[in-house]
């Protein structure tokens, strides 16, 4: 019978004290680099495996560290866009702050607030300027925050002229997850790649809810 390669791994798996028996095997044993053209020992390729392996951990330690940090210098700059609110006593005043700080803290060039269903007391302020039907109806539909190139959105209007909007966030703001929408908040770049529709949403998400916490006083009940 004719022994295989799998014949041979096998054999030695089971048997991981052959070496042991055989130890002057190990110092004859040649295998070809991987970083050039010559032999080594069989000690020698283990090291360059293991440096191998080294340099891979190595490399992730250092995307871990570096995405630690951002999320760090994010986190950060939410409370301290969550604080704005808190301290802002005037709820009138409450959605200009928002828009004001968000812009601010996250380097937003573009961002803006409408809001319906409001209480009389607020109800002629400008970020209850009246949308239309059409923006309630897409604020409903979005069950997560809408992330991508600005598709000519009527939303993106409200970001002004000074500079084009080619990508954009629109966050759905709602008392519960279950409620109807009773205000957009959308966050607008002139860079196609700020946000894009492969990015992840929880941040934004995160972001809908604090907002939709604060400003939910505001709306009229029933």
């Amino acid at each position: 019978m004719q022994l295989t390669e799998q014949d041979l791994a096998a054999y030695l798996a089971e048997h991981p004290d052959f070496f042991e028996r055989h130890a002057e095997l190990l110092s004859t044993v040649q295998l070809q680099s991987p970083h050039g053209n010559r032999a080594v020992s069989l000690q020698e390729r283990q090291i360059e495996m293991l440096r191998d392996k080294m340099r891979v951990l190595e490399h992730r330690l250092a995307d871990l560290m570096r995405n630690a940090a951002e999320n760090e210098a994010i986190s950060g700059r939410l409370l301290r866009w969550v604080r704005a609110m808190l301290l802002e006593h005037d709820i009138g005043a409450l959605p200009h702050t928002m828009v004001r700080e968000i812009e601010s803290q996250f380097q937003l060039p573009q961002a803006a607030l409408r809001m319906w269903n409001l209480q009389p007391d607020y109800a002629t302020r400008d970020y209850a300027a009246d949308v239309g039907t059409d923006i309630p109806v897409l604020a409903n539909s979005l069950v997560q925050p809408y992330c991508g190139p600005n598709a000519g959105f009527e939303a993106a209007r409200w970001l002004g002229t000074q500079l084009p909007v080619q990508s954009l966030a629109m966050i759905a703001l709602r008392t519960n997850d279950e409620a109807p929408a009773f205000g957009l908040l959308v966050l607008g770049s002139p860079a196609a790649d700020r946000f894009t529709a492969d990015m992840g949403t929880e941040f934004l998400t995160r972001i809908g809810h604090l907002a939709s916490a604060s400003l939910q006083r505001m709306v009229r009940s029933g």
